[in-house]
């Protein structure tokens, strides 16, 4: 498995130089890609050192693979889907390039109507859209002890958004840190004090997951860069 992951590395490494060596070509400005993460508390490192949240370490490993990309934190804690769409406009920046929504958690967490949820992120995504700028949306899936009407109808809202906007799409943010079969129940060893958020350890294995769709989307932005040039 070493020697797949290290090839298919080193093949993305390859697409991507090349793919900043043609822009190049074209335009100085377009060989950096700029990407927002719009988040809540495990976006924006609650409870970690400075170094050691989800960005600096997604950063940490865009740079490692050769990508030029910029990772903006747009987390801010306890925010719900709501939040996300109240700030998405000012987010969305003439810099920004590209968005990862990383939204949902602390809206299952109040129980939020998934209808509600629904609504608000198809406006974040739509927003996006109508700005050109590509999109890596993150899913969350609901503990069972809300039912299973409300499980399935939360747990769908995310891959059909995808589909219908089509957004890169990561089916479970939190998925590395789970308890196969206890979608609600991290292992302590990899979550902070509270119980709640992920550790240093915990964020590295989410970024491990996340890492390669993200420089997926940031040759999105660079394929579309090409066809405009």
């Amino acid at each position: 498995m070493e020697i797949n992951s290290l090839g298919y590395g080193a093949l993305r490494q390859l697409r991507n130089l090349s793919i900043a060596a043609l822009i190049g070509l074209g335009s100085a400005h377009a060989e950096t890609v700029t990407i927002a993460a719009l988040g809540d508390s495990l976006t924006q490192g609650y409870g970690l050192p400075p170094d050691q949240g989800f960005v600096p370490q997604l950063q940490t490993w865009l740079d490692a693979d050769g990508a030029d990309t910029v990772i903006v934190n747009a987390g801010v804690s306890g925010d719900t889907t709501q939040g996300g769409l109240a700030r998405v406009d000012w987010t969305l920046t003439e810099e920004t390039d590209a968005l990862i929504v990383a939204l949902g958690a602390n809206d299952v967490l109040r129980g939020i109507e998934p209808s509600v949820v629904r609504a608000n992120l198809e406006g974040i995504l739509g927003t996006a859209v109508d700005a050109g700028v590509p999109v890596l949306l993150a899913g969350f899936a609901a503990p069972g002890n809300y039912g299973p009407d409300y499980k399935n109808e939360f747990d769908a809202i995310f891959p059909d958004l995808a589909t219908e906007f089509g957004a890169l799409f990561i089916d479970r943010f939190l998925e590395p840190i789970i308890r196969e079969g206890d979608e609600s129940r991290p292992p302590v060893e990899l979550l902070q004090a509270d119980g709640l958020h992920p550790n240093r350890e915990g964020v590295a294995l989410i970024v491990e997951q996340l890492g390669p769709k993200v420089a997926e989307l940031a040759n999105r932005v660079r394929e579309k860069w090409l066809r405009t040039h």
